[in-house]
């Protein structure tokens, strides 16, 4: 982080702590040392460098070796080599994340909550015996193409991307929008549209050795910038019966399934990215001087960290009682939906705040709060919009949908 000024107070002030009511102390000894060498890898390795890369938009490749040795890829899951681990300690890790950098974090996300949690779900036992050990070591990097150019909230009845079966051999026809990881990653969990029966049908896609297959970089976003998405291609992409997920539904309920644990998990992502605002905020203000006196012992600023670090609070304190709720199989649709509502438009007040507690350096990516800033724009919108997210609540709570 830039410093603030040069003239530091004397006076020895409480470190910046977003974890208000010690949520971390409900994990045992040992889930609570993952979440610390989480929180030390992030600070030590990932924070120095972060900037030049959203600034760059580029993913820092370097980063990879070191980031499997904390063996959290398939976190949550049991078995094929993936580490095992409760939904709370999911949560934490992921908070401890895009406590740092949200981009960072959605990489993280795409890989565990989405493509391996697919093959995790749908698969079958071969499939997940040759996939997932792998996954788990991030020999292979995955991801989830399911949104379309003209496809988002509608993928459950809209998919254009087709599916037709020749044989041993499915032929993918169509285009993916807004894939994370696309670009550089070694697998996409591709969802098409069977013309036979017209069911979604989930694919593994070896993205470099499968002809027919391509992808674009997109460029000029203004969130996200660390993680790569990718428009894909596919012509005439020849894809093995093998590779077709057939363990699980077998269709788009495979898909929601993987969608709502990751959309639930977008609500650890973007309270994660509220704990960073704060805690960069706080320190500027402990630090920024103004009249002779740091900015943090004026009444308007200590009222803006009150209200940032009450809408963390709450955020945390909703994703705690999801992931009991998840831990013993109670955790539904509405309720991730009312998670990732709640905590993404809470987010945006507390990335807002903290830019506005910062004055003009709140919009330089030097003091880190402008990333957040940017990036819960792309959160509040992915997995779902605020809106989708409130109609599917409304459709729980009143019996009645709105969807048209």
């Amino acid at each position: 982080m830039a410093t603030a000024t040069a003239l530091k107070p004397s006076k020895q002030l409480p470190p910046p702590n977003s974890d208000f009511f010690q949520f971390a102390e409900t994990l045992s000894d040992e889930e609570r040392a993952m979440v610390k060498k989480v929180r030390a890898y992030m600070e030590t390795k990932v924070q120095p460098i972060i900037n030049k890369y959203w600034v760059e938009d580029a993913f820092p490749l370097e980063l990879l070796p070191s980031f499997k040795e904390l063996n959290i890829a398939g976190l949550g899951m049991h078995g094929y080599g993936c580490p095992g681990g409760s939904p709370l300690l999911f949560g934490l890790v992921g908070l401890e994340i895009a406590r740092i950098d949200v981009s960072f974090c959605t990489f993280y996300g795409v890989h565990t909550s989405l493509a391996m949690n697919s093959i995790y779900i749908a698969g079958t036992e071969e499939q997940k015996q040759t996939w997932l050990p792998q996954m788990a070591r991030m020999e292979k990097v995955g991801c989830f193409a399911l949104t379309e150019p003209l496809v988002g909230s509608g993928a459950a009845r809209g998919l254009t991307t087709t599916a037709k079966r020749e044989g041993d051999t499915w032929i993918l026809n169509g285009q993916k929008r807004w894939i994370g990881n696309a670009p550089w990653c070694d697998i996409s969990i591709v969802w098409a549209r069977d013309v036979a029966d017209n069911q979604v049908k989930g694919f593994i896609v070896e993205n470099k050795t499968m002809p027919g297959f391509s992808v674009e970089k997109m460029q000029n976003k203004i969130a996200l910038k660390v993680v790569q998405n990718g428009q894909i291609t596919m012509t005439d992409c020849r894809v093995p019966d093998a590779n077709r997920l057939q363990g699980g539904q077998g269709t788009f309920r495979d898909a929601a399934q993987a969608l709502r644990s990751t959309r639930y998990g977008s609500g650890w992502e973007i309270t994660g990215a509220q704990m960073g605002a704060y805690e960069n905020a706080l320190k500027y203000a402990q630090e920024r001087l103004q009249f002779g006196k740091p900015i943090g012992s004026f009444q308007l600023v200590q009222d803006l960290l009150a209200k940032m670090l009450a809408n963390i609070v709450a955020c945390q304190s909703m994703l705690v009682r999801s992931a009991q709720l998840e831990a013993e199989g109670k955790l539904t649709d509405a309720h991730a939906a009312l998670v990732k509502a709640f905590c993404t438009v809470k987010a945006r007040e507390t990335v807002a705040w903290a830019r506005e507690l910062m004055g003009g350096n709140g919009i330089l990516v030097d003091y880190n709060v402008a990333r957040f800033f940017a990036d819960a724009e792309a959160i509040y919108s992915y997995e779902g919009t605020y809106q989708m997210q409130n109609l599917i609540v409304g459709k729980a709570i009143t019996g009645l949908s709105a969807f048209v």
